[in-house]
């Protein structure tokens, strides 16, 4: 019988589920049976990719922002009670979907509740720091000491330089121990004719998504070229409606995604980890935007900026004009790096 994993991203945006995406499809190349477990958009994603597998449904951390960036912080503490209550019943799940789902071992992207001793236990994340201003130092802290309960962590990022995480995913650590994995995307890039000028690609926890949204379609209404619009919404059914230039789509799962950012010349996005990963991958020449008041995604914008990779801007000072500076940007390019997921997998091939 194969053993079973399971895989459990974070609901924070799209990018931890969709970068589980291939550990998922490697699991069931290494003749594991994969099993799925979030809340939200993430698990509906997942559902829609892999409608074979088995998921379950884990409880919301309640992760939302503020619309004023500076009340950012602010706006997490008052709900961390709700992250802890979340993180406390979820473990609870975890135990029993160990017990009654025949569980061997666990993947877990940032889901701090999601291990137990009973089984070997993964933690996938970008951040060894974790950016919080004049915070980051405690923030750090709390998340390594959460780290400590699983048996390994893995890095999706080169360990030595270049790389795409900076200070973010390389710090001295014997917390526990850490595998740098290279960066991991669902996509392959493909020669192809360029049918999009622009693609927007939203993506994010609310309401800043809906607040991007709101400001570019209206933006974009006044744009002469082609643009493809990605709403970053999953729901049951597939959406499309043409508004003037613009193909707008509410999601759109891995294969037509794929296929129409190799078709695009420019990408609009947020600047969050997995985004980068899969740019890069591509080799996309794109416009980031970071979300207001992430300190993490204004780090990675402004650190790809400096080396002349992508330009970035504030949310609020966006406007068409900014595009122009795209043309001074070397654009993103893949490092080459190729994961040997059998030695990966190891340790759950442990009896």
């Amino acid at each position: 019988m194969n053993k079973r994993i399971l895989v459990a991203p974070l609901n924070w945006g799209l990018g931890h589920a969709t970068r589980c995406i291939p550990i998922i499809e490697a699991l069931i190349q290494q003749q594991f049976t994969p099993v799925i477990a979030s809340d939200g958009y993430a698990l509906e994603l997942l559902r829609k990719e892999f409608p074979g597998l088995e998921s379950f449904e884990l409880p919301s951390y309640h992760i939302r922002y503020a619309k004023n960036k500076h009340l950012f912080k602010l706006k997490l503490l008052q709900r961390a009670p709700k992250l802890l209550n979340a993180i406390k019943a979820e473990k609870k799940i975890v135990k029993q979907l160990i017990e009654t789902e025949n569980i061997h071992g666990i993947v877990s992207d940032n889901r701090l509740g999601v291990y137990n001793k009973l089984v070997p236990c993964v933690f996938i994340t970008h951040q060894l720091q974790v950016l919080s201003g004049t915070t980051t130092w405690i923030s750090t802290k709390l998340h390594l000491k959460a780290m400590k309960q699983f048996n390994e962590c893995w890095v999706p990022d080169y360990h030595g330089t270049p790389n795409l995480s900076g200070k973010l995913g390389h710090m001295d650590t014997n917390q526990i121990p850490i595998k740098y994995i290279g960066p991991i995307s669902r996509f392959v890039k493909k020669e192809c004719p360029i049918k999009y000028e622009v693609m927007v690609l939203l993506s994010g926890p609310e309401p800043q998504r809906t607040l991007l949204e709101k400001k570019l379609l209206n933006m974009f209404k006044l744009f002469s070229g082609s643009v493809l619009f990605i709403k970053g919404i999953v729901e049951k059914h597939q959406k499309m409606e043409q508004i003037n230039n613009m193909t707008v789509y509410n999601f759109m799962t891995s294969d037509l995604l794929e296929a129409s950012l190799n078709e695009s010349k420019l990408i609009i996005s947020r600047s969050g980890y997995t985004t980068i990963m899969d740019l890069t991958k591509l080799g996309k020449q794109v416009f980031f935007i970071p979300t207001p008041g992430q300190f993490e995604q204004e780090y990675l914008a402004e650190r790809l900026d400096r080396q002349g990779l992508a330009p970035y801007c504030n949310q609020e000072d966006f406007n068409l004009k900014e595009l122009e500076r795209v043309i001074d940007y070397k654009g993103l390019n893949d490092f080459g790096y190729e994961l040997n997921y059998k030695k990966l997998f190891g340790l759950f091939k442990t009896e």
